[in-house]
């Protein structure tokens, strides 16, 4: 718009440095299928997306969808849900996941998400403070380094070995951490590279993060899919030696990407997470953002049992 003294200048613009932080599995896609030749007619595979669900083999039981129309028609499920999610569905969590532990969780140490990718929003906000870092695996899923770089989170990347497993560099961990060093991200099993971290090597992370003095989040979205002779063994296991944070969802193992129901839980037998206001955060952060849809938290969550 012109307005006789040349182009009116607004006083708004698009974010370049949100644009060149979010790089994602996504946006990439999206790049790539937007340069498609329209008039080619051959399908494409696609093979840069975990959602199995693209091909009609891999379908999630019947329970699930049953489920979902049962809770909708009773009309039990219109309401908001409360921070951190519906009771049950929180129980629901508490107790899959403490099967697996040698103490157990509490419905309180739940928070349901709108998927693994808003857990990752809520941890990474939470912690986002002046001079603060997070170490980060390399290589690793891009999100977090997406997620980092938009809360302005300093990420510092630690090695993976692939002569020994992908196992984790900890004296490259040790090497990189500082007193601003908040926290260490560990992927398990792992996205990209596939791996399953042994249980004493998992004893070993949490071993040099409580001398760091930082937690462990410990992304658990493959939870036991794991091929091969290492057994999944969870993070949340060594939670009296470091306080762990797990992150997961029904997405991969129940084939339901597309439901976006995730969580977070404090894997804490010591209060440190209490006593740090850490979880007071999380609380104060889920009251601003988005819940899932309550008519899907429970019926979806059942399938935990």
């Amino acid at each position: 718009m012109d307005n006789g003294d040349g182009p009116k200048k607004w006083g708004f613009q698009g974010n370049a440095e949100l644009n060149a932080s979010s790089i994602s599995v996504r946006g990439v896609l999206n790049r790539v299928y937007a340069n498609l030749d329209k008039d080619d007619k051959r399908p494409t595979i696609p093979l840069g997306r975990a959602d199995p669900t693209e091909f009609p083999s891999y379908q999630t039981t019947r329970l699930a969808p049953d489920a979902v129309a049962k809770a909708a028609f009773s009309y039990n499920f219109n309401c908001y849900a409360p921070t951190g999610g519906v009771a049950e569905a929180r129980r629901a969590v508490a107790k899959h996941l403490s099967k697996d532990f040698p103490y157990q969780l509490s419905p309180d140490d739940v928070y349901i998400t709108v998927g693994c990718t808003q857990a990752i929003e809520v941890v990474v906000s939470v912690l986002a403070r002046p001079n603060a870092n997070i170490l980060l695996p390399k290589p690793s899923y891009p999100h977090y380094e997406a997620r980092t770089s938009c809360s302005n989170l300093e990420a510092r990347h630690f090695d993976l070995i692939p002569e020994r497993g992908w196992e984790v560099d900890l004296d490259s961990v040790e090497a990189l951490a500082d007193e601003n060093t908040v926290a260490m991200v560990i992927i398990n099993p792992s996205n990209p590279c596939g791996n399953v971290f042994m249980s004493q090597h998992l004893k070993k992370i949490a071993e040099t993060a409580s001398k760091l003095g930082i937690f462990v989040i410990s992304d658990e979205v493959y939870s036991h899919l794991a091929f091969g002779s290492n057994p999944f063994v969870p993070m949340g296991v060594f939670g009296s030696i470091v306080p762990v944070l797990t992150l997961g969802s029904i997405s991969k193992r129940w084939l339901v990407p597309g439901w976006r129901l995730g969580w977070i839980v404090t894997c804490d037998p010591n209060g440190i997470f209490q006593q740090s206001g850490f979880v007071e955060s999380v609380k104060d952060y889920l009251n601003i953002t988005p819940s899932p849809p309550t008519n899907m938290q429970v019926p979806n969550l059942s399938l935990l049992r």
